[in-house]
């Protein structure tokens, strides 16, 4: 998936690109190793539970980060589209 195919992946019902400024910051942090999983969706940030419950799921669904044995890493196209 490109990274364009990505950000229209998290669009909301009226077409508007949903990837908010939180979620950069959270790639850019997922980039940095400072990320992990708990209980299977909760994202832990610099050992502080991230308060977007949603987080998790959405970037995962739209194929931006991947659980790693329980640490997150981004993947091809959480990269291209940090770097885009």
């Amino acid at each position: 998936m490109s990274a364009k195919t990505a950000q229209l992946t998290l669009v909301t019902g009226t077409g508007i690109p949903a990837l908010t400024h939180r979620d950069r910051a959270v790639l850019r942090a997922v980039e940095a190793g400072r990320v992990r999983l708990s209980g299977g969706s909760a994202l832990v940030v610099d050992g502080m539970f991230l308060a977007d419950p949603f987080a998790a799921p959405r970037l995962t669904d739209a194929g931006l980060i991947a659980d790693a044995d329980g640490s997150v890493a981004l993947t091809d196209s959480g990269r291209a589209l940090l770097a885009a």
